[in-house]
């Protein structure tokens, strides 16, 4: 149970490095060019602006003033696809790095079982946080179940400590995978 509880502390503590590293590149590769300051300023901008905007109009509003919004609404669309577009390339070496050090780490806990999991994982889960673990305990957790879980949760914090997140402004206007979608068809 020591060497378990070990594993898991040094997980947790692989994930922050790995985090970490991925944040030094980014900041490298992206957060400091002239580029990404100037696109990140301008989404800044437009986002408030729109919402401003958004606040103020009415649903009496003239058709002009809704073609306005809907200009702002693209230009910002445009400005945030860009934003994307630079971070691209940081994407592609992170995943790279994180590809090499990934085939290590799971030569280094292959068939070890690092946690042990409160709840039996969904079917669909099983296979990963059942990796090449013997046995039928889908409670066992292995290496990249957790190194998954913990990287998840510890980036994004790394992100907002040094704060290098996107803003809520600029989030909640540009929708995202996990997040709302934008309002783009409210004042159609």
């Amino acid at each position: 149970m020591s060497t378990m509880f070990a594993d898991t502390v040094l997980i947790v503590f692989i994930s922050v490095c790995t985090a970490l590293l991925a944040e030094g590149i980014t900041w490298v590769l992206v957060y400091r060019t002239d580029k990404y300051k100037r696109l990140k300023a301008e989404v800044e901008k437009q986002s408030k602006k729109l919402e401003k905007k958004k606040e103020t109009i009415t649903e009496s509003a003239g058709r002009q003033q809704k073609k306005k919004i809907e200009r702002q609404e693209e230009k910002l669309k445009n400005n945030n696809r860009d934003l994307s577009m630079v971070r691209m390339k940081s994407m592609f070496a992170i995943g790279f790095c994180f590809t090499a050090l990934m085939g290590m780490f799971n030569s280094i806990f292959d068939g070890r079982v690092v946690a042990k999991l409160p709840f039996v994982p969904l079917s669909y889960i099983q296979g990963l946080s059942h990796r090449n673990l013997l046995g039928e305990d889908y409670t066992d957790c292995s290496f990249i179940f957790l190194y998954i879980l913990c990287t998840m949760s510890i980036r994004q914090n790394i992100q907002k400590l040094l704060g290098l997140a996107p803003s809520r402004a600029a989030t909640k206007q540009a929708g995202g995978f996990l997040g709302p979608p934008p309002q783009s068809g409210k004042f159609s």
